[in-house]
């Protein structure tokens, strides 16, 4: 009897047919912990100290912006292996006044003296490190022009949080302290990374008390003197000064010339829900493509994890990121067919050449690594901010300016050197962006706010949480711990379409007999630990007005409301 419990224990643990994500309980080799559920305000982000930090915030009487400046503040210190001020920023955010949704796009352009012919000199292609890939930080730009807009309390007060851990100190996290430690092999040896990260001669451990004392002090010039203190003021000329003193391009200009833009979100409806991204230079297109091409199939009777839905979501991207390697780039410098792409009729037009036997060859590699966060806050009077912000590789290029307390960006190695490519290199031009927020609503309603970090992974985990929550019928926190599906390349060049079919990397929940199906038809499997992504969401009841929070298991995250 004790032998055939254990033969059905296997049995049920191996089979996504018969084990469904969404039934999984308290105990069970894939359980999902609760929703966080709250009436008056809510924040997820992918650190707890931020995440009390926006709460603290809309318990002094901010709202949804002002709670997501405060918290993403804090990231920048407590989780600069993903963000900080020396990045870029997007936000798609609900006003509960004008009942509308609003898209910023606050990412920096290349520097105006770097040129094409210059970089074509130093290599093939724009290195991962160093000064070549630094472009304009457009992070606290972006601060200020969601404040400006929307704002209620006062920019000081918003910062002072992250001023005072900086100063006095913070325990580092246990993912952090891994990531920080891998990150000294590739930026150690750049000016100014040692003194600010490793004063002590390495990296902080896990619950080592770790200060910024050089952050603190350059978020108290931004507190006092605004906006202007970092892209005019003495902030701006000591990046200039850092830059040229080692070899960089990025200069006083680049910076005072800099400005975020409000654009309009883009959606498709998926099956009565309306899919909300910002168009491109990010990919968050893509993930609407996906869900277009997806909707005419049945997923549900499909099933969760089954081969069928695992073959047509990979399919599906592959056409997608097709696309995406073609098209995406700064809509200053090249007309992007973004209606076309989107559109219902070019998903049916498509959709027949997906192969349910077999795994079609065409690929797309792109850009897939990119460490990210990705935090979302929302407030009684029913406003709600997706918010997401990234160095690009981890911490960024290693250019550290000392005095100033960050690492700068290296979001320039995504363009590429392909003549007539709408990605091509130029100076003061935008590169292609892999962070993405998203939003849905409801009959014109806010029901989510949500996003998943990392690279190539996002409009990818985008597509599966749309389709876990509406299709699959799982609750929010479900909904990011399901088993996932990653679809890359097997290498990474940009603008370049493969030829090869990539791999698919499939997370434990995948059982066995799924997983041989999809090598017979084609698909080459690979472990592809810790690239799977980190979740945060917010949903709102459309009836009570209740909000559902929901944080990644896989890392530090939290959701709290009160």
């Amino acid at each position: 009897m004790k032998k055939l419990f254990l033969c059905l224990t296997t049995l049920l643990c191996s089979s996504a047919s018969l084990v469904q994500a969404y039934d999984r309980i308290t105990g069970s080799e894939f359980a999902s912990r609760s929703e966080v559920i709250a009436q008056n305000g809510m924040a997820a982000t992918s650190q707890p100290l931020a995440t009390q930090v926006a709460l603290d915030i809309l318990k002094a009487g901010g709202n949804a912006v002002d709670a997501a400046i405060a918290a993403n503040a804090v990231l920048g210190l407590v989780e600069p292996t993903g963000n900080g001020i020396g990045g870029d920023l997007f936000a798609i955010i609900w006003d509960a006044k004008t009942q509308k949704l609003y898209g910023l796009n606050a990412s920096g352009r290349s520097p105006q003296s770097l040129s094409l012919d210059y970089l074509k000199s130093q290599g093939d292609k724009i290195p991962a490190y160093g000064p070549l890939p630094v472009s304009v930080p457009g992070a606290v730009d972006g601060w200020f022009e969601m404040h400006q807009k929307f704002g209620k309390l006062p920019m000081a007060d918003l910062l002072q949080p992250t001023i005072n851990y900086a100063r006095n100190g913070f325990p580092v996290s246990e993912l952090i302290a891994y990531y920080l430690d891998k990150s000294v092999a590739t930026r150690a040896k750049y000016p100014g990374f040692k003194e600010v990260f490793m004063p002590k001669g390495h990296m902080p451990l896990k619950g080592e008390i770790f200060r910024n004392p050089a952050l603190a002090n350059t978020l108290e010039k931004i507190a006092k003197e605004g906006r202007d203190a970092f892209y005019k003021g003495d902030i701006a000329r000591e990046i200039d000064r850092y830059m040229k003193a080692n070899g960089g391009f990025l200069s006083y200009q680049d910076l005072a010339d800099h400005r975020s833009d409000w654009i309009e979100p883009v959606s498709s409806n998926y099956r009565g829900y309306d899919v909300w991204e910002l168009p491109p230079n990010g990919q968050g297109i893509a993930a609407l493509h996906i869900l277009n091409l997806m909707e005419g199939f049945d997923v549900k009777a499909m099933g969760f994890g089954s081969v069928d839905y695992i073959h047509a979501f990979v399919e599906a991207k592959k056409i997608a990121f097709a696309d995406r390697a073609k098209f995406y780039a700064d809509p200053d410098f090249s007309d992007i067919p973004v209606a076309k792409i989107i559109s219902k009729k070019y998903a049916d037009q498509q959709r027949p050449s997906i192969n349910m036997a077999r795994a079609a060859k065409r690929d797309h590699a792109g850009p897939v690594e990119g460490d990210t966060i990705y935090m979302t806050t929302a407030d009684k009077a029913g406003n709600m901010v997706s918010l997401i912000q990234s160095n690009f590789r981890g911490m960024g290029s290693g250019m550290t300016p000392e005095k100033l307390g960050f690492v700068l960006q290296n979001r320039g190695e995504l363009f590429n050197f392909i003549d007539g490519h709408p990605n091509q290199y130029a100076p003061a031009k935008r590169p292609f962006h892999t962070i993405i927020p998203a939003f849905v609503t409801k009959d014109g309603k806010p029901w989510l706010s949500f996003g998943v970090m990392g690279g190539a992974t996002q409009p990818q985990m985008h597509a599966q949480i749309v389709m876990n929550l509406v299709d699959f019928g799982m609750n929010l926190q479900e909904a990011g711990d399901a088993p996932r599906i990653l679809h890359t390349g097997s290498s990474q060049p940009t603008g370049e379409i493969m030829l090869d079919g990539g791999f698919v990397s499939l997370e434990s929940g995948i059982g066995q007999a799924v997983r041989r199906e999809l090598a017979k038809r084609g698909h080459v499997l690979r472990d592809s630990l810790g690239a799977f992504g980190g979740y945060q969401a917010i949903l709102r009841d459309l009836e009570s007005g209740v909000y559902y929070g929901a944080s990644e298991t896989r890392k530090d995250g939290q959701a709290a409301g009160y």
